[in-house]
Parts: structure tokens; sequence; C-alpha cells
């Protein structure tokens, strides 16, 4: 009975401690898987109505404030084209 009260205790003890372990706020290393996933198809990419264009540009900022496309990518997608 004690030996399990001990085990009770130590377990709700260290429970705390590994959830707060596991939730850091530290960044990846790099951001080359997440390039590899998101890819680069939204550089330049135009809505077809106003609030299309709002949510890949959000999408977008998002993705160039993290360094996940490169500045000249990130300029490219600002760049306006009259198609």
């Amino acid at each position: 009975m004690k030996q399990r009260r001990a085990l009770t205790q130590s377990a709700l003890t260290m429970m705390p401690a590994l959830l707060l372990a596991g939730c850091g706020i530290s960044g990846p290393a790099d951001v080359s898987g997440l390039r590899n996933v998101v890819g680069t198809e939204l550089v330049g990419a135009r809505g077809a109505t106003a609030a299309d264009q709002r949510r890949i540009d959000r999408t977008v900022v998002g993705l160039c404030a993290a360094s996940v496309w490169t500045r000249a990518e990130c300029a490219r997608h600002g760049e306006r084209s009259d198609d």
C-alpha cells in the first residue's frame, strides 16, 4: 500500500514537469522541412476575389516572417502583374 501511494505521489509530481517540458517556446532549428511541405506555389498567386487575395497574402506574410521563403520569393509575391 505504501509503495502504491509513493508511486502515485511520484507520478502526480512528475506529470506537470513532463507536460511543461513538451510545451517549449523554441522553434525548429531550420525551416527546410516546412519549406518542403509548404512549397512555393503561392509565390505570385492571385486570388479570384479580394477575399481570396487577402487570405493568400496573410499566408504569404506568415511564411515570409518565418523565413520559410527567401527574401526574393517574398518580394516576387509582392510584385503586381497586369495579366
